[in-house]
C-alpha cells in the first residue's frame, strides 16, 4: 500500500492537497492525514475532504495553522502520514512524494515548501519570523549587455503590487529604479536591467519595492543559496568589467570597474608562475605523500623511553587541550619523553624552541619513525587516514568543542570541497575507531559523540583540559595577559568569535570569511571605552584588513591559546562557534549573532540544540538590535544571577573543577605502571 503526494492546488486562500494511493484497499470508512513535525514531535491531523475516481484523495489545509508559537520554533519540518480505517485494513501510511513545489510565499515573514526526503518521503516545510527587510530571488544572472532577476510576485496567490528593482549607489546613496513588468512564469516575475546604465566604478546594492497591504515596503534582495551556476560576471561595451557578488549577510551586489588592459594580463605573468610553483609543490607533496605511506608500512618497535607525542589542530598550533595536558605533564613527570607533531612552519617552529618544546615536523621520515615508535598520541583532531596506528599505542582524543552543529555521521549532506558524504562519513567512522579514549566535557557531548562518531571505545568525561586555565586564573593573571597582549587596562574587551562556514571555501581547507558588522560604527558606539578583539576560526584563509582601525581592533587569530581570549574579554559575540561553552565557563554575557540563521541551518549542518530556545544570552537578528545586546551584556559583567545563563551553566560547564588536565595524566600514568 502507497500513499503519494501528487499535487497542490491553492483554493480561497489555503492549500489543496492531491495524493494517490496505490494499493490501498478500499471503501474506506475514514481517511486522514497527520502531519508529524520532527523537533517539536507535535502532530495535527486534517481530515481528507473527498476521494475520487476511487484513488484520488484532497486534503484541505491552512499552512499558517501548522506553526505553533508555544514550541518557541522559527522552522516546522512535518513528515505526512495516511491514517486509514476500513472494514479490511486498519493502519497508518507514511506519505511519499512525487510532487516537489516551489518557495510559497504565506506573508512578508513566513513562507512554506513541499519536497521529499533522501528516501523519497513528503516533506512539508514552513518558515516562519523571515527577517521583513529581506527579499529572496530565485535566480540572478549577468549578460553582456543586462543584469536580469528572476523572483516571486505573489503573497499566498495574490499577486504583489507595483514591485520595481533598485539600485543604490553605495558610495553617494543615488538610485536607479527599474518597474518590473514582465512575468516569467505563474507567479515568478523577470527583470532584465541594462548595464550601460551603470555608472562608472561604483558599486550597487540592489533592493525590492513593492506595495504591500496599502503600505510602501522596502527590501533588500537576497539570494539563500550559493551562486554557483549562476552567470557572475560579464564584459561590457567600452571596456567595462560587471561583477555579481553576495555580501557577508546574502544580499546581492553588481560592481562596476575597467576591464583589465593588454599591460594588466601581461602582468599577471608572475602570479601564473607561482601558480606553477604551487602546482609542482602539489605534485611533490603527492610523491612525498606515497613515500610517507610506504614508511608506515615497515615494521618499528616502541621507544625504550615511555614516548608521547601531541598534535593540535593537524599540527597547526600548540594550542588547546593537548597543550594544557602537555604543560602540567612536563612539570609532573619530567622523565617521560614528550614531542610536539608541528607543521613545516618556521613561527611554530620558533615558538617551540622558545619555550623549549621538542618537535618534529609532519610528514618527514623522522616524523613517521617517532608516531611508530611512541607509545602515547594525544591530539584534538583527526590524524590522517594513511597513518598507521601500532597496536602498543594508546590514542587519546580530546576532540576540541562542545558540539552545537552536526558532527560526523548526523551531518546528512556533507558540503565541503574535496570530499563527498559517503567518503566523509567512512572516515570519520574509521578514525573513531582508532581512538582509545575520547575526552568529554558533559553527558550531553558523551551522547552526540558516540552517534556522530559511531564511537564504542572508552570515554573520558573529565571536562576539557584547556578550560582548566579559565578557572584558576586569577584577576592578576588576567592583568598580565592583557599587558602581555597590548591591551588597554582601562577599556572593556569585546571578543568576536565566528565560526567558519561550510559553503564559503575557496578551495580544498581554506574558507573565506567577511565581518558582518560596520567597524565605524562599533566604533562610533563603544571606542571611547571598548576595543575589540577578533578571532576568526583557523580554516580562515583571508586576513582581515583591519589596518584603519588599529587603535581599537585587534586581530588575534593567530594566536595559540583562545583561552587567553576568553580572559581578558568581558563579553562573547558569536554565532554558530562552540565556543561559546567554554566561555560560559566565566559566567560572562555571551551576545549571539546569527546573521545568516536561516541558511546556515537549512543548508549546512543543521543542529543539536534548539538553537532559538536553549541559549545562554540574546540573539541579535539585525545589527542594530546587536549593539543594543552588547551594550546591556557590558552593564552586567557578571550572570550567576541570571537563571536562563545558570541553567546552561549547570547543564554543559559544572562538571570541571579545574583538574582535567590531571586526571587525564593520571589515568596515562596509570596505563603506563600498568605494562611495566
Amino acid at each position: 500500500m502507497r500513499a503519494i503526494l501528487s499535487g497542490l492546488h491553492p483554493k480561497q486562500g489555503k492549500q489543496e492537497l492531491e495524493f494517490e494511493l496505490i494499493d490501498v484497499p478500499g471503501p474506506y470508512d475514514d481517511l486522514a492525514v497527520t502531519f508529524f513535525e520532527k523537533e517539536s514531535r507535535a502532530s495535527l491531523t486534517v481530515p481528507v475532504e473527498n476521494v475520487t475516481n476511487g484513488n484520488i484523495m484532497h486534503v484541505l489545509l491552512d499552512a499558517n495553522d501548522f506553526a505553533f508559537a508555544d514550541f518557541d520554533q522559527s522552522q516546522f519540518s512535518w513528515e505526512l502520514y495516511l491514517n486509514l480505517i476500513s472494514h479490511e485494513t486498519r493502519g497508518v501510511i507514511q506519505v511519499e512524494s512525487e510532487y516537489l513545489s516551489d518557495r510559497h510565499q504565506l506573508s512578508l515573514t513566513s513562507w512554506y515548501q513541499f519536497s521529499s526526503d533522501a528516501n523519497g518521503r513528503a516533506l512539508f516545510d514552513l518558515h516562519v519570523e523571515q527577517p521583513q527587510n529581506e527579499f529572496s530571488v530565485n535566480s540572478i544572472n549577468l549578460f553582456p549587455d543586462r543584469l536580469q532577476i528572476t523572483g516571486h510576485n505573489q503573497i499566498n496567490s495574490r499577486p504583489i503590487e507595483s514591485q520595481s528593482i533598485v539600485l543604490k549607489n553605495r558610495a553617494n546613496e543615488s538610485i536607479l529604479e527599474y518597474p518590473i513588468t514582465k512575468r516569467a512564469l505563474q507567479g515568478l516575475f523577470m527583470v532584465e536591467i541594462p548595464l550601460t546604465d551603470l555608472p562608472s566604478d561604483t558599486t550597487e546594492e540592489l533592493f525590492i519595492r513593492s506595495t504591500h497591504e496599502g503600505d510602501q515596503i522596502e527590501q533588500r534582495l537576497v539570494l539563500v543559496g550559493a551562486l554557483e551556476g549562476h552567470v557572475t560576471q560579464a564584459y561590457a561595451p567600452n571596456h567595462r568589467l560587471i561583477l555579481l557578488e553576495k555580501s557577508f549577510n546574502n544580499g546581492l551586489r553588481v560592481i562596476e570597474t575597467a576591464a583589465p588592459t593588454v599591460g594588466q594580463k601581461i602582468a599577471t605573468v608572475p602570479e601564473k608562475t607561482t601558480a606553477a610553483f604551487h602546482l609542482i609543490s602539489i605534485l611533490m607533496d603527492k610523491v612525498n605523500l606515497q613515500r610517507m605511506r610506504r614508511l608506515f608500512k615497515r615494521g618499528h618497535r616502541p621507544f625504550d623511553q615511555t614516548t608521547i607525542i601531541f598534535e593540535s589542530f593537524g599540527g597547526r598550533q600548540v594550542s588547546d587541550s593537548p597543550y594544557a595536558i602537555y604543560q602540567l605533564f612536563t612539570q609532573l613527570y619530567p622523565g617521560f619523553h614528550f614531542v610536539w607533531s608541528i607543521d613545516n612552519d618556521r613561527d611554530l617552529k620558533r615558538f617551540c624552541r622558545d619555550q623549549h618544546i621538542p618537535f618534529v615536523v609532519r610528514r618527514t621520515s623522522k616524523w613517521v619513525r617517532t608516531l611508530q615508535k611512541a607509545q602515547f598520541w594525544i591530539s584534538n583532531a583527526r590524524f590522517p587516514a594513511w597513518v598507521r596506528k601500532p597496536s602498543y599505542v594508546t590514542y587519546i582524543q580530546t576532540w576540541h568543542g562542545t558540539p552545537l552543529k552536526k558532527l560526523g555521521l548526523d551531518i546528512e549532506n556533507v558540503s565541503m570541497p574535496g570530499t563527498t558524504t559517503k567518503k566523509y562519513h567512512a572516515n570519520f567512522v574509521k578514525e573513531a575507531n582508532r581512538w582509545d579514549a575520547l575526552v568529554s566535557p558533559n553527558d550531553y557531548s558523551t551522547q552526540i559523540f558516540r552517534s556522530a562518531f559511531g564511537f564504542n571505545n572508552q570515554i573520558l568525561k573529565v571536562g576539557y583540559p584547556r578550560n582548566d586555565e579559565l578557572i584558576n586564573s586569577t584577576p592578576d593573571d588576567i592583568t598580565a595577559l592583557k599587558q602581555q597582549l597590548g591591551l588597554p587596562l582601562d577599556k572593556k574587551v569585546v571578543l568576536y568569535a565566528p565560526t567558519y562556514r561550510d559553503n564559503q571555501f575557496a578551495e580544498k581547507g581554506k574558507y573565506t570569511f567577511e565581518l558582518p558588522f560596520s567597524l565605524d560604527d562599533f566604533k562610533t558606539k563603544f571606542g571611547e571605552d571598548t576595543v575589540l578583539i577578533l578571532r576568526m576560526h583557523y580554516l580562515i584563509s583571508n586576513a582581515l584588513d583591519i589596518s584603519d582601525y588599529s587603535d581599537f581592533v585587534y586581530d588575534f587569530s593567530s594566536h595559540p591559546n583562545i583561552s587567553d581570549l576568553y580572559l581578558v574579554s568581558d563579553t562573547l559575540i558569536t554565532d554558530y562557534s562552540s565556543v561559546f561553552f567554554d566561555y560560559a565557563y566565566l559566567k560572562r554575557p555571551i551576545v549571539f549573532y546569527p546573521y545568516d540563521y536561516h541558511m546556515y541551518k537549512d543548508e549546512l549542518r543543521g543542529f543539536y540544540l534548539n538553537y532559538e530556545r536553549d541559549l545562554p544570552g540574546q540573539i541579535a537578528q539585525d545589527e542594530g538590535q546587536l549593539w543594543q545586546d552588547v551594550t546591556a551584556a557590558l552593564k552586567t559583567p557578571d550572570m550567576s544571577e541570571n537563571a536562563k545563563f545558570m541553567n546552561f551553566y549547570n547543564r554543559f560547564c559544572a562538571i570541571d573543577d579545574g583538574l582535567s588536565s590531571l586526571k587525564i595524566i593520571n589515568y596515562v600514568v596509570a596505563q603506563i605502571q600498568q605494562n611495566n
